[in-house]
């Protein structure tokens, strides 16, 4: 359980992550300077499991995720929750020898496991790969190791290509869906099952739909929905997360679903260019972000595939350039029951079959978007 002035937050957050980071980082420390060479291997999954924690921080100004407050997202709290916990640790560490060579004796226990199963897993994906029949427009990538492979979803054969070809052929796949995403939320079971994109997508990821998934079965990483900047793309971006969110949702709540940050525009001043996702952030560059004299040239583009592979590569795909956007589930226990019912609601009411809870919404909740309408 974790707070931010007294207020619960049972969806984590910031001040939980910072937390994680001091701990594990402090036994690491301790292992190091016992000679443990092992210690280096453990994880804060290694360090936390099986245990129970309460954390209540105070801070100036908190900032919080949506209008429940049930998340932290403050960026300072996971620095200042680091070094008040891990100076504090580290003391209680070194004063107690016994108990903290006990307590990294069992996370480094639970890193030889996790590892073990890992390589288990592995040698059952690599036998199960030389059978599996692939969907033959996917372009697999080499690496087997969920912990780096990343498989991405993208709008159509134009931008496929060039995904395909912006790619890191080692940890990257790329899977092109053809034509409009089945709304999952609206259609019959028999459609869903006939429906050739999204059995294509199922095989590709190498599990089952439905109440018959299971995640060590996945063999990627992370998937990565990338479509257009635009409204069109953001609509098959919502299609295929009610698709992942009804048929996939432990994906999600492993934290596996990201959206990719494509740009809209391309901002030229002399030699400098610059990328802005959207209408704002290009009105943001354009009064800030050159430091020379000159027209800017401003180009918008039309889809992905109007992108050089380079480009796309450099804004959207590049591990060390790109952003992306993990995309977050309250789990359905009695921490984030109450927004998980919520988030259901939701769904059911801007993709389910009745128009007109879509049409209620749409008019309860007009005027908080009236002004980013280009209208």
């Amino acid at each position: 359980h974790s707070y931010c002035n007294t207020v619960p937050t049972p969806s984590g957050g910031t001040h939980e992550a910072g937390f994680r980071q001091a701990i594990t980082r402090a036994l690491r420390s301790f292992g190091d300077l016992a000679g443990n060479r092992k210690a280096a291997d453990i994880t804060a999954d290694d360090v936390f499991a099986g245990t129970a924690v309460m954390l209540s921080v105070f801070l100036r100004e908190p900032q919080f995720q949506g209008q429940t407050k049930d998340r932290l997202v403050s960026a300072d709290a996971t620095r200042q929750t680091e070094t008040a916990a891990r100076d504090r640790f580290e003391q209680w560490l070194a004063a107690d020898a016994g108990r903290a060579t006990f307590l990294l004796e069992a996370a480094i226990e639970r890193a030889e496991e996790r590892k073990r199963r890992k390589k288990e897993r592995e040698v059952a994906r690599k036998s199960a790969t030389r059978r599996l029949r692939l969907p033959g427009k996917l372009a697999d990538c080499t690496s087997s190791d969920t912990e780096v492979t990343e498989l991405f979803l993208v709008e159509g054969d134009s931008a496929g290509g060039s995904a395909k070809q912006a790619r890191n052929r080692k940890t990257q796949a790329v899977l092109p869906l053809r034509g409009k995403i089945l709304n999952v939320a609206s259609a019959s079971t028999e459609k869903l099952g006939a429906n050739q994109e999204l059995s294509d997508l199922a095989l590709a990821l190498g599990v089952r739909p439905g109440k018959d998934f299971r995640i060590d079965d996945l063999r990627y990483g992370r998937i990565i929905i990338m479509t257009d900047a635009d409204v069109d793309g953001a609509h098959i971006a919502a299609l295929l997360m009610t698709y992942f969110y009804r048929e996939m949702p432990t994906l999600i709540e492993a934290g596996r679903l990201f959206l990719a940050q494509p740009p809209l525009y391309r901002m030229t001043q002399g030699g400098t260019t610059l990328y802005a996702l959207d209408d704002a952030q290009r009105e943001e560059i354009e009064a800030t972000g050159f430091d020379g004299r000159g027209k800017i040239e401003i180009s918008r583009f039309k889809g992905l595939g109007e992108m050089p592979p380079g480009q796309l590569k450099e804004t959207t795909m590049n591990v060390a350039t790109r952003r992306l956007l993990r995309v977050d589930l309250p789990r359905r226990d009695s921490s984030g029951a109450d927004a998980r019912r919520g988030v259901d609601q939701l769904v059911s009411t801007l993709m389910g079959k009745k128009a007109e809870l879509r049409f209620g919404y749409i008019r309860d909740h007009a005027d908080d978007v009236l002004a980013d309408l280009d209208v």
